[in-house]
Formats: C-alpha cells, sequence, structure tokens
C-alpha cells in the first residue's frame, strides 16, 4: 500500500509513553516503493472474545502442550526515547495516521456536514478510556463514550505471527473497521443497535454480529476509494479479505481448544462472512450497500 511517510495527523494522540511499563517490541516495517511493509491487521473481535470467553486470545497459539492452558510470553523492555532519540515506531505512527486521515476525508465527503473527526489514541500495554480499561492484549476498539479509537501497535504484530494474516493493508483494514464504528455513531446506528439490545436480549449476538459486518462493509467502502486513488498495491484487497476472514468467530473458537463450534454465541461474524462483507463495500463503493441489518 502506498501511503505518506512522515505523515502526522493533528487526529492520532500519542499515549504510548504516558501509559508505560512493558510490551513487545514491534519490528521496524520493511520500505516498499516508498512506503511500508508491516504487520497486519485484525479486529475488534478479539477485544469482544477475550472478555466473553474469560481469555486471552493473543496467547492462543503460545499455549504449552498438554495443559490446555494459556500462556503469555513476557514482553521485552521498550523505554522512551532520549530526548532527541530516535522512536522505533515512527513509522508505524505515521502510517496509521495518514490511513486514519485517508479515511476520515472519504466519510467528509460521503456524510457532507454530518461527519466528525474520531480520534485515534496510541497506547502501551493499557491506558483508561470512557468505555473502561483499554488493553493491549485485548485489540484495538472504539469506544462510542469518547468516540475514540484505541489501538497499541503491537497488536499488528501479534495478528501477523499467531494468526498468520501478515501485509500492511490488512493493517489498514483494521483502523477502517474501527472507523467504520465510528460512522455508525455519527448515523446513530449504534444508539439504535443498542436500543435493540436492551429491548430484546435474545437478538444481542444476532444484533451484534450485523453491527461488526457493517463495519467490515465499510472498512470495504474505503478500500474501493483507496484502490480508485491508486494507493493500493497488488495483493492488497487479498490481504484485507484475509484479515476479515482470520478473525472470523468460527476460527476463533476453533483454536481456543474447545472442540466445537457455536454459531449462536456469534458475537462478529464467521470468516466467511466477514470476507464476503467486505468485498461487498469494496465491489459496490456504496455504503448503501452495507445494510447488514436487512
Amino acid at each position: 500500500m502506498r501511503w505518506r511517510k512522515g505523515h502526522r495527523s493533528a487526529n492520532v494522540e500519542d499515549r504510548r509513553f504516558e501509559s508505560g511499563g512493558r510490551r513487545m517490541r514491534l519490528p521496524i516495517p520493511r520500505t516498499r516503493r516508498g512506503g511500508a511493509q508491516m504487520g497486519c491487521g485484525g479486529i475488534l473481535l478479539l477485544l469482544v472474545l477475550s472478555m466473553v470467553f474469560k481469555q486471552d486470545f493473543f496467547s492462543l497459539l503460545d499455549a504449552g502442550g498438554g495443559g490446555g492452558g494459556i500462556s503469555t510470553p513476557a514482553p521485552r523492555e521498550q523505554t522512551a526515547p532520549a530526548p532527541g532519540g530516535v522512536d522505533p515506531e515512527a513509522d508505524h505512527v505515521s502510517f496509521v495516521g495518514d490511513v486514519l486521515d485517508r479515511n476520515q476525508d472519504l466519510w467528509h465527503q460521503l456524510l457532507a456536514g454530518k461527519y466528525r473527526d474520531t480520534k485515534l489514541v496510541l497506547f502501551r500495554d493499557a491506558y483508561p478510556s470512557a468505555c473502561g480499561m483499554g488493553q493491549a492484549a485485548s485489540g484495538p476498539f472504539y469506544c462510542p463514550a469518547d468516540e475514540k479509537v484505541y489501538l497499541d501497535l503491537s497488536f499488528y504484530d501479534e495478528l501477523s505471527r499467531r494468526f498468520g494474516a501478515p501485509g500492511d493493508f490488512a493493517q489498514a483494514y483494521v483502523l477502517a473497521h474501527e472507523v467504520g464504528h465510528h460512522v455508525q455513531t455519527v448515523l446513530g446506528i449504534s444508539r439504535q443497535v443498542r436500543q435493540a439490545q436492551a429491548q430484546n436480549p435474545r437478538q444481542k449476538n444476532q444484533l451484534s454480529v450485523a453491527m461488526e459486518l457493517q463495519a467490515d462493509c465499510l472498512a470495504g467502502v474505503w478500500a474501493r476509494t483507496a484502490d480508485e486513488m491508486q494507493l493500493l498495491e497488488p495483493g492488497d484487497v487479498e490481504e484485507g479479505l484475509r484479515a476479515a476472514a482470520s478473525v472470523g468467530d468460527d476460527r476463533i473458537q476453533q483454536m481456543s481448544g474447545r472442540g466445537y463450534v457455536n454459531p449462536e454465541s456469534f458475537t462478529h461474524g464467521s470468516a466467511q462472512q466477514r470476507a464476503e462483507w467486505f468485498k461487498q463495500g469494496y465491489t459496490t463503493g456504496d455504503p448503501d450497500a452495507c445494510d447488514t441489518f436487512g
């Protein structure tokens, strides 16, 4: 994917050196056509499933054999660079800022006079949000209460290594999905869904799946625009599709070691559904084609 190296977004709140602590070191991206080849992205699914099943799904592939327990390797120390020093994550910060701004440029065009910017909060390990404490192990998430996206950059490395979905556009897909949730908030869809869930508790999971699939579709709409702007390179769309499928509910449940898949417990949709709705948005380029509720 082509991006503006060195870009600094006014909508990125860099709190990495405020949240502090220990974390996994993210590899420095490789240059490709003036851009970057980075770790892959996944999605909010890992946060919700970690909360639902009380397990750290990012640690599944590192689980020791025989005992069935989940262990997380101790992260390596990384401290803030000295004054005037080099930030090893500078290219990653620039990349996500560029993807964020290009996403929001699109939604300002499509929702003229309605759309308002979201902020992207970069943190390490843990950081408070209006929706509770954000945890690096839980993955990126969007908080409708403060209308911000929260991301620990090490998430991309985790998903690339353990879930086998590498690629810089897969990383962009993650952020586009979270911006899609902000679009839902701006349009009042999130509020309507929460009300419907409160009135019909038995449909809570079904409505959650519709919400997540719609965010996947909206990410696809942005992907279509990025392609028309000649920002995408061969294989980028496939990276997005692979990332969407890699975090389907069925795949996560299969990896959990439970030995079965329970569709009634799905909160984000199957691998096939997630990939299909991302493709729907990309193929049509039309947010009106993202009616996952109808």
